[in-house]
């Protein structure tokens, strides 16, 4: 699928206002490919000893293998100019343009940037590639305190026949900060996204103790993929069976006393995946397939393993609109 060349790209601060919608009738069915991956910087330590490797070249090749058409990115650097300096091969260009291009060809993903943490050698934050014009940009910081720094990313993605909302977060390692940060992306979505509308929010919650989905299924109506995925083998489907039928009330927004416990994957640390961090929450799609990718090929890359989706648009009310080309 080819797309055109970037147009969103630098850091998203002040931005313009999205366009106005224009009715449409929305198309049922739409297959979209979406992962999320937490890329370290571009940057990892070898397997055996203390050398950190830069891996960045190695990243974007395994990133385009993938296929996705939405891609998004945490701890994305947009300067690092010791890294610059230390590492042969090191990009001229910010990472997340680097990422979109191949090997001496054009890009093919648009690019959106939010800057969560700047020093004195460069900086870092959120991105989404995307294989669909960027209509609209915002990056917000929700940092809890002043020695972890953090940022939602906010695209507004011109799908055929719909806009698609799509917000790239990386949270706090602090309980308290992650409950805040939570309550900072339901309100931004309660306030100023139509309830109808498709969401697709991804990336690294850092929530290992499984404590923010029940607040985003029950005021956003999202789920999680891997909760939402069809059950592959028997013991998944009597897992399912059990679930749905003892367990899961019939509206699935309410809730009456303790919620059950939403299925996640297991991402970090890479080498050997045991914490369930990385998530991809999602409203207006049904999930086909949802795959963590494990193994040394990517492990070697980064400390997170990257988590996969195929999906397939759903009935959607008319409330999702089909943004005006700029």
């Amino acid at each position: 699928m080819n797309a055109p060349r970037p147009r969103a790209r630098g850091r998203a601060a002040a931005v313009a206002q999205p366009p106005t919608p224009e009715r449409a009738p929305t198309p049922e069915g739409l297959p979209l490919r979406v992962a999320t991956y937490n890329i370290h910087k571009g940057v990892s330590r070898e397997f055996f000893g203390l050398r950190h490797v830069s891996r960045i070249h190695e990243l974007r090749a395994r990133l385009h293998e993938l296929d996705a058409d939405l891609v998004f990115l945490q701890e994305v650097q947009g300067r690092h100019e010791r890294h610059a300096s230390r590492f042969p091969h090191w990009p001229r260009e910010s990472q997340h343009e680097f990422l979109a291009g191949g090997h001496g060809r054009r890009s093919v993903f648009e690019t959106a940037y939010g800057r969560n943490a700047s020093y004195l050698h460069g900086h870092h934050g959120n991105a989404l590639l995307s294989r669909f014009p960027i209509l609209h940009l915002e990056n917000r910081d929700v940092s809890d305190h002043a020695l972890e720094k953090r940022g939602i990313l906010h695209c507004i993605v011109n799908l055929p026949g719909f806009a698609l909302h799509c917000f790239v977060v990386h949270f706090g390692l602090l309980a308290v900060s992650r409950a805040r940060q939570t309550e900072e992306l339901v309100g931004w979505i309660e306030r100023e996204i139509p309830a109808g509308a498709p969401v697709i929010i991804a990336g690294d919650f850092n929530d290992w103790r499984n404590q923010l989905s029940a607040t985003l299924y029950t005021r956003l109506g999202v789920r999680e993929v891997f909760d939402a995925r069809p059950p592959t083998g028997m013991r998944e489907q009597v897992a399912h069976f059990v679930r749905d039928r003892l367990f899961e009330p019939r509206d699935p927004r309410a809730v009456e006393g303790p919620p059950r416990r939403v299925r996640t994957a297991r991402t970090f640390p890479a080498l050997v995946p045991w914490l369930r961090m990385d998530r991809i929450y999602l409203r207006g799609f049904d999930v086909r397939d949802a795959r963590v990718l494990r193994g040394p090929e990517w492990a070697r890359l980064s400390d997170h393993s990257p988590l996969l989706a195929d999906l397939r648009c759903s009935a959607l009310s008319g409330e999702a609109a089909v943004p005006r080309p700029d």
